[in-house]
C-alpha cells in the first residue's frame, strides 16, 4: 500500500512539473513600449493585447481534480487495509 501512495505522488508531481515548468520559460521576456517618435509627435497606437482572466476557472478545476483523487486515494487505502 505505501507503495502505491508513494507512486501516486511521483506521478503527481511528474505530471504538475510537466504542466508548469515550460510555462515559465514561454513566457519570453516583458513586452516594452516602443519609444515616442522623434519630434514630439504623438505615440502610435500600441497596446499589449486583450487580458483574458482564466486563472480562476482553471485553478477551481484543479482543486476540484485535486480533492476528488485524494478521495479516490482514501477509498482505494480503506479497501486494501480490510
Amino acid at each position: 500500500m505505501e507503495k502505491k501512495l508513494q507512486l501516486g505522488i511521483l506521478l503527481t508531481t511528474i505530471l504538475l512539473l510537466t504542466i508548469f515548468i515550460p510555462s515559465v520559460f514561454a513566457a519570453g521576456p516583458p513586452v516594452v513600449a516602443p519609444p515616442p517618435p522623434p519630434g514630439g509627435g504623438l505615440p502610435p497606437c500600441w497596446e499589449p493585447g486583450p487580458c483574458i482572466p482564466i486563472d480562476g476557472g482553471i485553478s477551481l478545476l484543479f482543486a476540484a481534480g485535486l480533492a476528488l483523487g485524494g478521495r479516490k486515494l482514501s477509498k482505494s487505502s480503506k479497501k486494501d487495509e480490510q
